[in-house]
Protein backbone atom coordinates (compact mmCIF):
# COMPACT_ATOMS: atom_id res chain seq x y z
CA UNK A 1 0.00 0.00 0.00
CA UNK A 2 1.68 3.53 -1.29
CA UNK A 3 0.79 6.27 1.20
CA UNK A 4 0.05 9.43 -0.46
CA UNK A 5 0.70 13.09 1.61
CA UNK A 6 -1.56 16.18 1.78
CA UNK A 7 0.02 18.97 3.12
CA UNK A 8 -2.43 22.15 4.20
CA UNK A 9 -0.10 25.13 4.87
CA UNK A 10 -2.05 27.34 7.58
CA UNK A 11 -4.00 27.43 10.72
CA UNK A 12 -6.82 30.23 10.34
CA UNK A 13 -9.99 29.56 8.36
CA UNK A 14 -9.05 28.47 5.05
CA UNK A 15 -6.03 26.11 6.19
CA UNK A 16 -9.02 24.57 9.14
CA UNK A 17 -11.74 24.58 6.93
CA UNK A 18 -10.12 22.91 3.78
CA UNK A 19 -8.38 20.02 6.84
CA UNK A 20 -11.66 19.13 8.05
CA UNK A 21 -13.48 19.08 4.85
CA UNK A 22 -10.52 16.71 3.11
CA UNK A 23 -10.33 14.54 6.48
CA UNK A 24 -14.41 14.33 7.01
CA UNK A 25 -15.43 13.62 3.41
CA UNK A 26 -12.51 13.78 0.61
CA UNK A 27 -9.74 11.26 1.99
CA UNK A 28 -12.73 8.38 3.04
CA UNK A 29 -14.09 8.85 -0.76
CA UNK A 30 -10.39 8.61 -1.94
CA UNK A 31 -9.22 5.38 -0.16
CA UNK A 32 -12.79 4.11 -0.86
CA UNK A 33 -12.26 4.29 -4.74
CA UNK A 34 -8.61 3.36 -4.35
CA UNK A 35 -9.67 -0.20 -3.41
CA UNK A 36 -7.25 0.28 -0.32
CA UNK A 37 -4.54 0.93 -2.37
CA UNK A 38 -3.52 3.93 -1.18
CA UNK A 39 -3.72 5.46 1.84
CA UNK A 40 -3.91 9.02 2.33
CA UNK A 41 -2.91 11.45 5.14
CA UNK A 42 -2.94 15.02 5.56
CA UNK A 43 -0.50 17.40 7.58
CA UNK A 44 -1.29 20.82 8.67
CA UNK A 45 1.35 22.62 9.18
CA UNK A 46 0.91 25.91 11.32
CA UNK A 47 2.64 28.52 12.48
CA UNK A 48 0.60 29.02 15.80
CA UNK A 49 -0.77 26.36 18.51
CA UNK A 50 -3.64 28.41 18.60
CA UNK A 51 -6.52 29.59 15.89
CA UNK A 52 -6.90 33.23 16.56
CA UNK A 53 -10.37 34.89 15.70
CA UNK A 54 -9.08 37.67 13.63
CA UNK A 55 -12.40 39.41 12.74
CA UNK A 56 -13.10 40.19 16.73
CA UNK A 57 -10.03 41.95 17.02
CA UNK A 58 -11.28 45.70 16.91
CA UNK A 59 -13.55 44.46 20.09
CA UNK A 60 -10.79 42.96 21.58
CA UNK A 61 -8.14 45.61 21.37
CA UNK A 62 -10.11 47.46 23.34
CA UNK A 63 -11.72 45.52 25.76
CA UNK A 64 -11.48 42.29 28.13
CA UNK A 65 -15.10 43.02 29.94
CA UNK A 66 -16.76 43.00 26.49
CA UNK A 67 -14.99 40.18 24.56
CA UNK A 68 -12.09 37.84 26.52
CA UNK A 69 -8.77 36.73 24.62
CA UNK A 70 -9.18 33.56 26.29
CA UNK A 71 -12.89 33.23 23.52
CA UNK A 72 -10.52 34.24 20.66
CA UNK A 73 -7.62 32.52 21.14
CA UNK A 74 -8.24 28.38 20.90
CA UNK A 75 -5.81 25.75 20.58
CA UNK A 76 -5.77 23.87 16.89
CA UNK A 77 -4.81 20.49 18.14
CA UNK A 78 -8.38 19.94 20.17
CA UNK A 79 -10.63 20.89 17.15
CA UNK A 80 -8.57 17.33 15.49
CA UNK A 81 -8.78 14.89 18.57
CA UNK A 82 -11.77 13.41 16.71
CA UNK A 83 -9.46 12.13 13.94
CA UNK A 84 -7.55 8.74 13.41
CA UNK A 85 -3.75 9.64 14.02
CA UNK A 86 -3.03 7.67 11.19
CA UNK A 87 -4.71 10.08 8.66
CA UNK A 88 -3.42 13.35 10.78
CA UNK A 89 -1.02 15.14 11.80
CA UNK A 90 -0.34 18.54 13.38
CA UNK A 91 3.35 20.70 13.21
CA UNK A 92 3.64 23.59 14.19
CA UNK A 93 6.18 25.96 12.42
CA UNK A 94 6.36 28.62 10.19
CA UNK A 95 7.49 27.53 6.33
CA UNK A 96 10.49 29.16 5.41
CA UNK A 97 11.47 27.37 2.03
CA UNK A 98 9.63 24.94 -0.88
CA UNK A 99 11.69 22.71 -3.13
CA UNK A 100 9.68 21.71 -5.82
CA UNK A 101 11.75 19.22 -7.40
CA UNK A 102 12.11 17.13 -3.78
CA UNK A 103 8.11 18.14 -3.21
CA UNK A 104 9.08 19.64 0.24
CA UNK A 105 8.02 22.07 2.76
CA UNK A 106 11.06 23.36 5.28
CA UNK A 107 9.26 24.30 8.56
CA UNK A 108 11.15 25.51 11.22
CA UNK A 109 9.76 25.78 15.10
CA UNK A 110 8.20 29.38 16.25
CA UNK A 111 8.24 27.97 19.83
CA UNK A 112 10.94 26.76 21.83
CA UNK A 113 14.01 25.99 19.89
CA UNK A 114 14.54 26.63 16.59
CA UNK A 115 14.73 23.75 14.70
CA UNK A 116 14.18 22.78 10.99
CA UNK A 117 12.03 19.76 9.06
CA UNK A 118 11.22 19.32 5.83
CA UNK A 119 8.01 17.70 5.34
CA UNK A 120 7.41 15.97 2.24
CA UNK A 121 3.90 16.49 0.05
CA UNK A 122 2.25 14.47 -2.91
CA UNK A 123 -0.18 17.07 -2.69
CA UNK A 124 -0.08 20.85 -1.46
CA UNK A 125 -3.13 23.28 -0.02
CA UNK A 126 -1.53 26.66 0.07
CA UNK A 127 -3.97 28.73 2.81
CA UNK A 128 -1.42 30.53 4.48
CA UNK A 129 -3.73 34.01 4.69
CA UNK A 130 -1.97 37.31 4.82
CA UNK A 131 0.12 39.45 7.45
CA UNK A 132 -0.53 43.40 8.62
CA UNK A 133 1.85 45.84 9.58
CA UNK A 134 0.67 45.42 13.10
CA UNK A 135 0.25 41.97 15.20
CA UNK A 136 -3.07 43.12 16.24
CA UNK A 137 -4.86 41.55 13.04
CA UNK A 138 -3.06 38.57 12.61
CA UNK A 139 -0.35 36.07 14.14
CA UNK A 140 3.36 36.86 13.04
CA UNK A 141 4.22 33.17 14.03
CA UNK A 142 3.41 32.33 17.43
CA UNK A 143 0.29 33.42 18.80
CA UNK A 144 1.56 34.97 22.38
CA UNK A 145 3.15 38.29 19.77
CA UNK A 146 -0.60 38.93 19.14
CA UNK A 147 -1.66 38.20 22.29
CA UNK A 148 0.81 40.62 23.95
CA UNK A 149 0.13 43.09 21.65
CA UNK A 150 -3.78 43.12 22.89
CA UNK A 151 -3.63 43.06 26.34
CA UNK A 152 -0.59 46.16 25.61
CA UNK A 153 -3.36 48.03 23.60
CA UNK A 154 -5.76 47.16 26.73
CA UNK A 155 -3.45 48.29 29.25
CA UNK A 156 -2.73 51.77 27.31
CA UNK A 157 -5.72 52.91 26.02
CA UNK A 158 -7.85 53.77 29.20
CA UNK A 159 -5.21 56.86 30.31
CA UNK A 160 -4.38 57.96 26.24
CA UNK A 161 -5.97 61.31 25.57
CA UNK A 162 -5.11 61.48 22.43
CA UNK A 163 -5.43 58.01 19.31
CA UNK A 164 -4.79 57.90 15.86
CA UNK A 165 -6.35 55.29 13.53
CA UNK A 166 -4.74 54.41 10.48
CA UNK A 167 -6.60 53.11 7.65
CA UNK A 168 -10.54 53.13 6.40
CA UNK A 169 -10.98 49.94 5.60
CA UNK A 170 -13.80 47.34 8.06
CA UNK A 171 -10.61 46.89 10.46
CA UNK A 172 -10.19 50.74 10.65
CA UNK A 173 -13.48 52.22 10.76
CA UNK A 174 -14.73 48.84 13.06
CA UNK A 175 -12.08 49.89 15.40
CA UNK A 176 -12.89 53.58 15.33
CA UNK A 177 -16.10 52.38 16.46
CA UNK A 178 -15.07 50.41 19.39
CA UNK A 179 -12.76 53.07 20.65
CA UNK A 180 -15.21 55.98 20.13
CA UNK A 181 -18.22 54.69 22.41
CA UNK A 182 -15.65 53.11 25.26
CA UNK A 183 -13.11 56.18 25.15
CA UNK A 184 -15.49 59.25 24.50
CA UNK A 185 -13.34 61.43 26.45
CA UNK A 186 -10.44 60.79 23.81
CA UNK A 187 -9.16 63.01 20.80
CA UNK A 188 -9.58 59.90 18.13
CA UNK A 189 -8.75 60.32 14.75
CA UNK A 190 -8.90 58.38 11.64
CA UNK A 191 -7.10 58.42 8.56
CA UNK A 192 -9.13 56.87 5.81
CA UNK A 193 -5.93 57.08 3.17
CA UNK A 194 -8.49 57.33 0.24
CA UNK A 195 -11.72 59.50 -0.71
CA UNK A 196 -14.11 57.98 1.71
CA UNK A 197 -14.24 55.00 4.34
CA UNK A 198 -15.16 51.39 3.44
CA UNK A 199 -13.68 51.60 -0.84
CA UNK A 200 -15.37 48.21 -1.49
CA UNK A 201 -18.88 49.26 -0.91
CA UNK A 202 -21.42 51.73 -2.05
CA UNK A 203 -20.21 55.26 -1.06
CA UNK A 204 -23.86 55.86 0.65
CA UNK A 205 -22.93 53.27 3.27
CA UNK A 206 -19.20 54.60 3.27
CA UNK A 207 -21.15 57.71 3.87
CA UNK A 208 -23.15 55.89 7.00
CA UNK A 209 -20.65 54.96 8.92
CA UNK A 210 -18.80 58.11 8.89
CA UNK A 211 -21.80 59.95 10.31
CA UNK A 212 -22.30 56.86 13.06
CA UNK A 213 -18.85 57.67 13.93
CA UNK A 214 -18.68 61.64 13.88
CA UNK A 215 -21.67 61.47 16.64
CA UNK A 216 -19.08 59.09 18.73
CA UNK A 217 -17.09 62.06 18.19
CA UNK A 218 -14.35 60.18 16.02
CA UNK A 219 -12.81 62.98 13.61
CA UNK A 220 -12.32 61.43 9.90
CA UNK A 221 -9.57 62.88 7.40
CA UNK A 222 -10.23 61.65 3.84
CA UNK A 223 -6.54 61.68 1.36
CA UNK A 224 -4.12 61.23 4.31
CA UNK A 225 -1.79 58.59 4.82
CA UNK A 226 0.74 57.66 7.63
CA UNK A 227 4.24 57.08 5.63
CA UNK A 228 6.18 56.73 8.95
CA UNK A 229 6.74 57.05 12.69
CA UNK A 230 9.09 57.15 15.59
CA UNK A 231 8.92 56.99 19.27
CA UNK A 232 8.63 60.62 21.40
CA UNK A 233 9.02 61.70 24.44
CA UNK A 234 6.41 60.58 27.36
CA UNK A 235 5.72 57.20 25.77
CA UNK A 236 4.13 58.82 22.55
CA UNK A 237 4.26 58.42 18.70
CA UNK A 238 5.40 60.73 16.21
CA UNK A 239 3.72 60.10 12.64
CA UNK A 240 4.67 61.68 9.81
CA UNK A 241 2.19 62.49 7.05
CA UNK A 242 1.67 62.06 3.69
CA UNK A 243 1.24 65.97 2.83
CA UNK A 244 4.25 66.30 4.90
CA UNK A 245 3.06 67.01 8.07
CA UNK A 246 3.69 65.44 11.70
CA UNK A 247 1.38 64.62 14.65
CA UNK A 248 2.49 63.54 18.15
CA UNK A 249 -0.24 60.93 19.90
CA UNK A 250 -0.39 59.30 22.38
CA UNK A 251 -1.77 55.74 20.34
CA UNK A 252 -0.99 54.54 17.13
CA UNK A 253 -3.02 51.82 15.60
CA UNK A 254 -2.52 50.96 11.92
CA UNK A 255 -4.98 49.30 10.31
CA UNK A 256 -2.99 49.06 6.88
CA UNK A 257 -0.73 47.43 4.88
CA UNK A 258 -2.36 43.85 4.20
CA UNK A 259 0.26 41.48 2.38
CA UNK A 260 0.19 37.36 1.48
CA UNK A 261 1.97 35.23 3.15
CA UNK A 262 3.97 33.77 0.42
CA UNK A 263 7.38 34.73 0.62
CA UNK A 264 8.58 30.87 0.85
CA UNK A 265 7.64 29.82 -2.29
CA UNK A 266 9.19 29.94 -5.42
CA UNK A 267 8.33 33.50 -7.72
CA UNK A 268 6.93 32.12 -10.33
CA UNK A 269 4.34 30.66 -8.53
CA UNK A 270 3.39 34.05 -7.24
CA UNK A 271 1.72 37.46 -8.98
CA UNK A 272 3.14 40.51 -9.07
CA UNK A 273 2.12 41.82 -5.47
CA UNK A 274 3.05 38.07 -4.42
CA UNK A 275 -0.76 36.37 -4.47
CA UNK A 276 -0.72 32.10 -5.57
CA UNK A 277 -1.90 31.88 -9.23
CA UNK A 278 -5.06 29.89 -9.57
CA UNK A 279 -4.60 29.21 -13.02
CA UNK A 280 -8.43 28.95 -12.77
CA UNK A 281 -10.81 30.41 -10.09
CA UNK A 282 -13.51 27.78 -10.26
CA UNK A 283 -11.17 24.93 -9.20
CA UNK A 284 -8.65 26.65 -7.32
CA UNK A 285 -5.92 24.74 -8.64
CA UNK A 286 -2.52 26.55 -8.21
CA UNK A 287 0.31 27.78 -10.37
CA UNK A 288 1.61 23.69 -11.23
CA UNK A 289 -0.08 20.85 -11.00
CA UNK A 290 -0.98 18.92 -7.57
CA UNK A 291 -0.87 22.23 -5.95
CA UNK A 292 -3.68 24.30 -4.72
CA UNK A 293 -4.56 28.19 -3.06
CA UNK A 294 -7.30 29.38 -0.83
CA UNK A 295 -8.22 32.43 0.64
CA UNK A 296 -6.37 35.17 1.31
CA UNK A 297 -2.99 34.33 -0.11
CA UNK A 298 -4.20 33.30 -3.40
CA UNK A 299 -4.69 35.27 -6.32
CA UNK A 300 -8.44 34.89 -6.78
CA UNK A 301 -9.31 36.20 -3.24
CA UNK A 302 -10.82 39.61 -2.48
CA UNK A 303 -10.13 39.05 0.86
CA UNK A 304 -13.58 38.66 2.35
CA UNK A 305 -14.66 35.32 4.52
CA UNK A 306 -17.19 34.01 1.60
CA UNK A 307 -13.79 33.77 -0.35
CA UNK A 308 -12.79 31.12 2.29
CA UNK A 309 -16.08 29.50 2.95
CA UNK A 310 -17.28 29.22 0.17
CA UNK A 311 -14.46 28.14 -1.85
CA UNK A 312 -13.72 25.13 0.38
CA UNK A 313 -16.37 22.18 -0.95
CA UNK A 314 -15.33 23.25 -4.50
CA UNK A 315 -11.51 23.17 -3.68
CA UNK A 316 -11.86 19.50 -1.83
CA UNK A 317 -14.11 18.12 -4.94
CA UNK A 318 -11.34 19.40 -7.53
CA UNK A 319 -8.84 17.60 -5.43
CA UNK A 320 -11.24 14.27 -5.17
CA UNK A 321 -11.52 14.40 -8.68
CA UNK A 322 -7.86 15.14 -9.83
CA UNK A 323 -6.30 12.48 -6.98
CA UNK A 324 -8.88 9.85 -8.17
CA UNK A 325 -8.59 10.37 -12.03
CA UNK A 326 -10.71 7.75 -13.77
CA UNK A 327 -11.76 5.88 -10.30
CA UNK A 328 -13.57 9.00 -9.29
CA UNK A 329 -16.63 7.75 -11.77
CA UNK A 330 -19.44 9.81 -12.18
CA UNK A 331 -18.51 12.63 -9.32
CA UNK A 332 -16.97 15.83 -10.97
CA UNK A 333 -15.70 19.06 -8.99
CA UNK A 334 -17.86 21.41 -8.06
CA UNK A 335 -17.13 24.77 -9.41
CA UNK A 336 -16.00 27.39 -6.99
CA UNK A 337 -18.71 30.85 -7.89
CA UNK A 338 -17.42 34.04 -6.43
CA UNK A 339 -19.68 36.25 -4.45
CA UNK A 340 -18.78 39.27 -6.18
CA UNK A 341 -21.79 41.82 -5.24
CA UNK A 342 -21.43 44.07 -2.14
CA UNK A 343 -21.42 41.82 0.87
CA UNK A 344 -19.69 43.42 4.13
CA UNK A 345 -21.02 44.05 7.73
CA UNK A 346 -19.03 46.82 9.77
CA UNK A 347 -20.42 47.01 13.45
CA UNK A 348 -19.55 50.55 14.35
CA UNK A 349 -19.76 49.99 18.20
CA UNK A 350 -21.47 47.22 20.11
CA UNK A 351 -24.71 48.52 19.13
CA UNK A 352 -25.36 48.27 15.37
CA UNK A 353 -23.32 49.35 12.30
CA UNK A 354 -23.47 49.70 7.98
CA UNK A 355 -23.44 46.96 5.67
CA UNK A 356 -24.85 45.39 2.73
CA UNK A 357 -25.68 41.41 1.85
CA UNK A 358 -25.53 40.58 -1.64
CA UNK A 359 -26.05 44.16 -3.07
CA UNK A 360 -29.03 44.49 -0.35
CA UNK A 361 -28.19 47.15 2.12
CA UNK A 362 -29.29 46.11 5.57
CA UNK A 363 -30.36 48.13 8.58
CA UNK A 364 -28.01 48.88 11.72
CA UNK A 365 -29.98 46.32 13.82
CA UNK A 366 -29.59 43.31 11.64
CA UNK A 367 -25.41 44.48 11.77
CA UNK A 368 -25.65 44.16 15.04
CA UNK A 369 -27.95 40.76 14.91
CA UNK A 370 -24.91 39.00 12.48
CA UNK A 371 -21.91 40.50 13.87
CA UNK A 372 -21.82 43.67 15.91
CA UNK A 373 -23.78 41.79 19.12
CA UNK A 374 -20.09 39.48 19.48
CA UNK A 375 -18.12 40.20 16.36
CA UNK A 376 -19.10 36.49 15.94
CA UNK A 377 -17.15 35.20 18.37
CA UNK A 378 -19.33 33.08 19.04
CA UNK A 379 -18.62 30.71 15.57
CA UNK A 380 -14.90 30.26 16.82
CA UNK A 381 -15.45 26.78 18.41
CA UNK A 382 -17.24 25.15 15.44
CA UNK A 383 -14.57 26.86 13.40
CA UNK A 384 -11.97 24.78 15.11
CA UNK A 385 -13.81 21.71 15.08
CA UNK A 386 -14.88 21.35 11.75
CA UNK A 387 -18.39 21.99 12.46
CA UNK A 388 -19.19 24.31 8.87
CA UNK A 389 -18.54 20.96 6.74
CA UNK A 390 -19.86 18.11 8.60
CA UNK A 391 -22.13 17.64 5.59
CA UNK A 392 -20.35 17.16 2.56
Amino acid sequence: MTTHQIVVIGGSFAGIGTAHYLLKHTIPALERASNGSTKYKLTLISAATHFYHKFSAPRLLASEFLLPLSKAFLPIADGFKQYDPDHFELIVGEAQSLDQTAMTVVVSSTYGPSQERAVPYSTLVLATGSSSDSPLWSIPGSHEKTKAALEEMRSTLPDAKTILIAGGGPAGTETAGELGTLYPQADITLLSGADRLLTRIRPAIGAAAESKLSALGVKIIHNLKVVGSEPSADSQTTVQLSDGTSRTVDIVISATGIRPNSKFLPRDWLTEKGYVITRDHTSLRGPVDGVYAIGDVAGYSLGGALDVLDAVRPLCSTIFVDLAGPNAGNHKAQAYKQVVTETQLVPIGPNGGVGAVFGWRIPSFLVWLIKSRDFMIRKAPGTVAGSDFVKA
